[in-house]
Formats: structure tokens, sequence, C-alpha cells
């Protein structure tokens, strides 16, 4: 059953985003503001550095100023993501920025007096990865098994980096009181996507850039790195930003809860899903050298159904059909 909570009242809370000029930041920022909420600061990395202390100290400082007071909610989406060609090229830098930034913008808020208990302190929102499960956990994975094992060895140091923001979560909510939810999203795709660095795109992302540009082009082939065979988890950027808005309203606990569809879909079937969407009719070439990475994944979805009363609205194929039609634009 859903959380029985009364709905939060956005319009008198004042909220952080951090990344949330970022593709899944500025989904949540959309539905902030859907629900009433007027108070929305969005803190630019060029002006704060959260993997510093004092990168995190100015921002609340100017939050307060900005807001019209300390802040109610933090909602942390900023991050040094990527797909398995970032994990490869940058594993201590997912290590470090990505559990620097989550430390520091906790610890801070501890050092400004926001966090406690009481409906004057603050609630904080991190955003993790599936990256965090296991290599052996059973399909579909549940938040259960999160410390069941390491992580896949290539993605081991941002998921484990990752991991252990929820640990801090915890323990910040036992000695201090911090009122905060933990949220599990999958592989994201939709409008917005950062398509322009295969590194750091989302594999959705890069794969849908490869064949919209292949049909402009009438080129013949399109090469995919792997043999296709592995599954995904993926889900359209706005039912993720709901998913997470709804954990900030209804979860203090610390509570961990996957954001996903649920679904298992091949790299191949998403391949050939995004050629039809394309309106590529060429060739898919595999290019097994590259390697496939995890071979199965996919998240169960039960707590975040029984919690926030939430489920995906948008299917795998229309929520592509809705991105190749940006990606056009943006390419016209």
């Amino acid at each position: 059953m859903a959380d029985t909570k009364a709905p939060l009242d956005w319009s008198s809370a004042r909220v952080i985003v951090t990344g949330g000029a970022g593709f899944l930041g500025r989904s949540v920022v959309r539905v902030l503001r859907e629900r009433g909420a007027s108070r929305v600061m969005v803190p630019r990395s060029a002006q704060f550095d959260l993997t510093q202390p004092a990168g995190a100290a100015a921002m609340y400082a100017a939050a307060a100023r900005a807001l019209g007071g300390p802040p109610t909610h933090v909602i942390h989406c900023a991050g040094f993501v990527g797909g398995i060609g970032a994990n490869r090229a940058w594993p201590a830098r997912m290590l470090h920025d990505n559990l620097a930034m989550g430390v520091k913008v906790v610890e801070a808020a501890r050092a400004a007096g926001l966090v406690g208990p009481g409906p004057e302190h603050v609630h904080v929102t991190l955003v993790s990865t599936m990256c965090i499960y296991p290599a052996d956990a059973p399909l579909p994975f549940s938040e259960a098994h999160i410390f069941g094992g390491p992580p896949d060895a290539e993605i081991a140091p941002y998921g484990l980096g990752k991991r252990l923001l929820l640990t801090m979560l915890h323990a910040y909510r036992a000695q201090h009181g911090l009122k905060g939810a933990y949220v599990i999203p999958v592989n994201l795709f939709g409008p917005g996507d950062n398509v322009d660095d295969e590194r750091r795109s989302h594999v959705a992302g890069a794969l849908l850039r490869r064949f919209v540009d292949a049909a402009a082009a009438r080129e013949p082939e399109v090469a995919c790195w792997g043999s296709g065979a592995p599954t995904r988890d993926f889900i359209y950027v706005d039912d993720a930003a709901e998913g997470l808005v709804r954990c900030a309203e209804l979860v203090d606990d610390a509570t961990p809860i996957n954001i996903a569809s649920g679904q298992e879909t091949s790299i191949r079937d998403l391949a050939t899903l995004i050629a039809r969407a394309a309106g590529f009719s060429g060739r898919i070439a595999w290019d097994t050298s590259k390697g496939d990475g995890v071979a199965r994944s996919c998240l169960d979805i039960a707590r975040a159904r029984e919690r926030l009363g939430w489920s995906p609205r948008i299917g795998l194929e229309e929520g592509m059909r809705r991105t190749v039609e940006w990606y056009r634009e943006r390419r016209a």
C-alpha cells in the first residue's frame, strides 16, 4: 500500500536541486514547478564545487539568500556519470567525484545546523545508480540485495562510491536525525539526453544518435558495441523524475527505492527498436571486441509501488519515438 502521509505542500518549500541543469535534474525541476514549487535553486558547478567542503558550504549560504531562508529540501542529482566507456576511462574520478559530492552535500548541511528530525530541518534526497547492485544479485534486483556482494568489476568504483552514500544516510540519521531518501534509477532515456559524448551518454542516447544520423545520411551500416545479448532496464526520464519527487515527498527514513520499468530489454532489441523509430533500414553490426559488461540487469519496483504509489507511464517504444523526434529537431 502507498504511503498515507499528507501530500507535501511544495508551494512553501525552499528547494535546492543539484544537477538541476542536467538531463534528470531538468525534469525534476519541471515536476517540482508543476507541483507548485516557486523557490527552487539550481547551483552550477562553475560556481560551487560540491566535491569540496567550501563549495558545499557556499551553496547553502547562497541558497538561504536566494530562497528567502535555509532550504527545506535538497534533491542531489549532480554527479559525474557515463556509460561503460566512462567507467573504463575514469574509474578514479567516477568513485571520487560521486562519493565526495554526496558526502559534502550532507556534511555541509549538518555543519550549517540544518540536519535534524524536526519539521524545520532539511530533507535530503540522494540519487544513486543501479551499479550499486552485486554482480551476482538475483533478478530482478531487489533493494534487499544491495549489500550482498561486490558490483561488476568494470563499474565497481562508481557503484561502491554510490553504495557508501546509502550507509552515510543511515549513519547521519542515527546520530543526527537526518531526514532523507535514497533513489535508485535505472538507465535513463528521453529528450535532453547527453548524446554528444558517447563515453558519458546513456546507452539508449548513444544508440539513438548513431541510428538517426545514419538514417539521415543513408548509411548502409551502424556499428554497436558488444554482442547485443546483455539485458538492461530502461526508464523514460520524466517517469524517473516523477518517482524521484515522490520519494522526496514520502520517504524520510533513508529507505532505498528502485525507480525503473521492471522489464528486461536486450541491447539487440533496443537497437532494433531505435533503428525502426529512426527510419534506419541498413545493417546492424555488432563489435564483440568491445565487451558486454554485466550480462543481465532488471530492477524490482514493488517497493516503489507500495511506498510511493508510483509506476512508470511511458513505455520504451513511445518514449523512444518522442526522443527520436527531439533529436531530429535538435539536429535541424
